[in-house]
């Protein structure tokens, strides 16, 4: 039964039904967009580097069909770029002399207005569970949907902010905890979005901002504390393409995760109240025990492939940098022991059945070794992957 529905959610019948007006035209906008860059930015890229932009030209185009407010996404953040790049010209010390850059577009900027948006959201969505007010509801995905604009939109201008400075300079901005703990937040965003999306709910919503909101906490330290907002060229050892797709790889699967794990608070959360007072109103609006199942189950599979991807990619990349598959340096034991806790939750709930308290207990612990595999390992151990230092 489920192979079948799943085969007429995926089917040919399916694609063509979502090849609207609209989604035809959005389509061949981004498609337009994919191979103007190719052509414009060839000489700057090799193979691999064509190949991965086609390639995210192509899954975009069929992500936003089957899911369509990627649409509205991808075209919103794309005017706010092109608004941003147009201003800044050649010219850095624009983001001085403009108000919208100063206030609204340089990246920094962009990035402080998605933190605010991301810890508004989440304050309207505990607002939502305790009062049950659709309105409520509805003004925290907003919030949501515009934190996840601004996000992207100031990484994408970091992006092009690093090749003014110099092109020597240039690079993805993955490379360092600052600007990973910002792609942490938008995908967790995004994971999050859809699920709400697809279940019509919102009452995981202040659970799993608290995630989010807890990692732009780490943002705003990290950026006054540190300074690490500003821009640093790329050690030898991350100028590579691989960079690219391992890391936005790995950062799926830690979204989803962290994702798993907040629902599974959630869960604990439920329990205990029922247990304490069975009686209380907070009851009828948290999420049901099968829906936080369900979905902590569906998170953990998605980040679980994601992350199985990063690792194979990680090997390959390893094999180039430094010679070897495995090394057994430290994040990369900490990388195995994650994927080993993952593979065996999976295991025990594809083939023993298991749910309910134990399985949600196990995935906030496994929320505490993902994150030592993380950013402990960057503060306690040393090894090949010392990019990230606290």
């Amino acid at each position: 039964m489920a192979g079948d529905t799943l085969f007429k959610n995926t089917g040919r019948n399916y694609w063509l039904e979502q090849l609207t007006p609209i989604s035809v035209i959005w389509v061949l906008l981004l498609l337009a967009g994919t191979v103007f860059a190719a052509r414009q930015y060839h000489h700057i890229m090799d193979a691999y580097e064509l190949g991965i932009l086609i390639s995210t030209g192509i899954v975009f185009s069929f992500l936003g069909l089957s899911w369509r407010p990627i649409q509205g996404l991808i075209a919103i953040v794309s005017i706010l770029c092109l608004c941003s790049i147009s201003i800044y010209g050649t010219n850095l010390g624009a983001s001085e002399q403009s108000f919208f850059l100063k206030f609204m577009l340089s990246s920094q900027s962009a990035i402080m207005w998605m933190s605010a948006l991301y810890v508004m959201a989440t304050v309207t969505y505990l607002g939502h569970l305790l009062s049950g007010s659709s309105f409520t509801g509805k003004v925290a995905t907003a919030l949501t949907w515009s934190a996840t604009i601004m996000g992207l939109t100031g990484l994408l201008v970091r992006w092009r902010e690093s090749y003014l400075i110099s092109p020597d300079v240039g690079h993805i901005p993955v490379s360092n905890l600052y600007e990973v703990f910002i792609l942490f937040c938008l995908i967790t965003g995004l994971v999050y979005l859809y699920y709400e999306n697809k279940f019509k709910t919102r009452s995981m919503g202040a659970f799993v901002l608290l995630v989010i909101s807890a990692a732009v906490g780490f943002i705003l330290w990290y950026t006054f504390s540190k300074g690490a907002h500003e821009i640093q060229p790329l050690v030898p050892a991350l100028q590579s393409y691989w960079m690219k797709i391992h890391v936005p790889a790995n950062f799926i699967g830690y979204g989803c995760f962290s994702l798993a794990a907040m629902l599974g608070t959630a869960y604990l959360v439920r329990n205990f109240i029922e247990w304490k007072a069975p009686d209380s109103f907070i009851l009828s609006r948290l999420p049901s025990y099968d829906l936080l199942d369900d979905v902590m189950y569906k998170s953990i599979a998605l980040g679980f492939a994601f992350f199985t991807l990063a690792t194979i990619l990680g090997a390959l990349w390893a094999a180039e940098a430094w010679g070897g598959y495995w090394s057994w340096d430290p994040k990369e034991t900490w990388a195995l022991i994650v994927w080993l806790n993952y593979a065996a939750w999976l295991h025990m709930r594809m083939t023993k059945g298991w749910k309910g308290a134990p399985m949600a207990w196990w995935s906030v612990i496994g929320l505490f070794v993902t994150l030592f595999a993380f950013l402990g390992v960057n503060m306690f151990l040393s090894g090949l992957h010392s990019y990230g230092e606290l």
